[in-house]
């Protein structure tokens, strides 16, 4: 289950990532439009299960998953389909965020209070939000021999990208899956949520407020 959903908020950050720098039907929509606007013609879209993917052996020359690994039941199984349709000598490649990594400044209490909030959530959903870490890991156990384990972040630091990434989570917080979940379940309280966003813009106004997000990274060879 994809923990964020894809409320505006959410492909408002799907906007914005690039192949350098997710699936439900929104998520298909802005991609063809996208791939529209640029008259892009070599493109298919399609709805698979990654841990069970409808496609022939060999097909691939490159399998890429971004942000992906972190929402799936079995990220090795998963990892395993993506091998088996690359063709050998191929590359897969996988990156992901590693919340417990992440950090920040300046002190925001409310933003610890997010963190564990959604750490809890995407773990209730049977993911792994700390994936970076263990993507070496998860190769090594499906199988690959010929493995390459890296790491990158992003940086909100510039007065433009601090107040584009706080004010996207002040609002996911409150109107994203991610916030009908934790109030269905009992984590939080619409207060609570409130009280998050609130720190989210409080950081963001910060003239010094700098945030960190880890990726692990993985490239192997089929």
């Amino acid at each position: 289950m994809y923990t964020h959903g894809h409320h505006e908020t959410v492909l408002r950050s799907h906007r914005w990532r690039t192949a350098a720098t997710e699936i439900t039907e929104p998520a298909l929509q802005l991609a063809r439009a996208e791939a529209n606007a640029r008259r892009q013609e070599n493109i298919d879209f399609v709805v698979a299960d990654v841990h069970s993917l409808d496609l022939p052996d060999n097909t691939f020359d490159v399998v890429h998953a971004h942000q992906v690994l972190q929402h799936v039941a079995d990220p090795v199984r998963a990892l395993t389909e993506m091998r088996r349709v690359c063709r050998p000598g191929g590359i897969i490649a996988a990156r992901d965020s590693d919340y417990t990594a992440f950090t920040w400044f300046p002190h925001v209490p409310a933003l610890n209070d997010w963190l564990a909030l959604y750490r809890q959530a995407a773990r209730d959903n049977g993911g792994e939000p700390d994936a970076g870490r263990r993507l070496l890991s998860w190769a090594n156990k499906a199988g690959f021999t010929d493995v390459t384990a890296t790491a990158s972040t992003w940086c909100f630091a510039a007065p433009a990208d601090r107040q584009w990434w706080g004010q996207m989570w002040a609002e996911r917080i409150l109107y994203s899956d991610l916030a009908q979940q934790v109030l269905a379940s009992g984590l939080a309280t619409e207060d609570d949520l409130h009280r998050i966003s609130q720190g989210w813009r409080e950081w963001a106004d910060a003239s010094d407020a700098w945030f960190t997000v880890l990726h692990g990274e993985i490239i192997c060879r089929a």
